[in-house]
């Protein structure tokens, strides 16, 4: 009991001192000499404020220069004798080019779409094939660019090779190419990615990556002999192209640009007598 009493009487004393030394005055810390102002804020430890006054300040993103990121094109120029008349054929051209100087992926582009509403949304898709009709990709009938898609089939294309210092720019509807030319692609895929085109429910909420794995295995037993079906929701779509614009970076911002924009038609079911009117654009 006595001790017990003891150990309350000295709890009360350093209450009431708030835990001071003899001859400390109030708000001094130890060492402090007299009249010495605190090293650190009231309700702060030393070591807080030695580990605060060492830490190294936040970067502001607002500091980087982003108006010092500049290059000058030099590479080449595009005059109007050099195109031809045909704006798939030059494409072809400038794809092949593309492809020569080793871009990664030169097939990637840029695909923007807006719904109902007027929302823009756009992704990186690839390019699987291009002709006269216009250039097809494949997706999932139900993701969100095919929803678009369906409300609104006005479409852009862009193909940003930098490195050449070139874009090429298409505008145009898009529409479901056939079943058959679906099933043609579908099956010149790697088995794992038919496989991913059953498992995967574009643009749908995912709990986990493992849900993910666990349906691709769930299907690669079920698809383990024979060849994989092409699923009825998953297919291509063709951008029929009514202007085709492209760009060639210059020095000082003077940069060569054309467009193709589509006549009318006489026929418009005629594709291969299509004729297309070519002018120069202000960069």
């Amino acid at each position: 009991m006595e001790d017990q009493n003891l150990e309350q009487a000295g709890g009360e004393a350093k209450g009431e001192t708030g835990g001071q030394t003899p001859g400390q005055a109030p708000g001094q810390t130890p060492g402090q000499a007299p009249g010495q102002a605190p090293d650190h804020a009231p309700g702060q430890t030393p070591d807080q404020a030695t580990n605060q006054s060492t830490s190294k300040p936040a970067s502001n993103p607002s500091r980087v220069d982003l108006g010092a990121l500049r290059k000058e094109y030099i590479t080449a120029g595009l005059d109007r004798h050099q195109l031809d008349p045909d704006p798939i054929h030059q494409f072809a051209q400038w794809f092949e080019q593309a492809k020569q100087s080793g871009l990664t992926e030169p097939n990637a582009m840029s695909l923007a779409t807006a719904n109902a509403q007027g929302e823009v949304s756009i992704r990186t898709v690839l390019l699987k094939l291009f002709d006269h009709q216009g250039f097809v990709f494949f997706t999932n009938y139900s993701s969100h660019k095919a929803q678009d898609i369906t409300s609104n089939p006005r479409v852009a294309l862009l193909f940003p090779w930098l490195d050449l210092e070139r874009q090429v720019k298409i505008q145009g509807r898009a529409s479901k190419i056939s079943t058959a030319e679906s099933l043609r692609y579908f099956s010149s895929r790697p088995h794992g990615s038919q496989i991913g085109a059953w498992v995967s429910n574009q643009s749908q909420v995912l709990s986990s990556r493992q849900v993910l794995e666990m349906k691709f295995q769930e299907m690669k037993r079920k698809f383990q002999e024979g060849k994989v079906p092409l699923p009825d929701f998953w297919g291509g779509y063709r951008v029929e192209p009514l202007s085709i614009e492209f760009w060639q970076g210059r020095e000082s911002r003077l940069h060569d640009r054309f467009v193709y924009t589509r006549k009318a038609a006489a026929d418009p079911s005629d594709q291969s007598g299509l004729e297309w009117m070519i002018e120069r654009l202000m960069p």
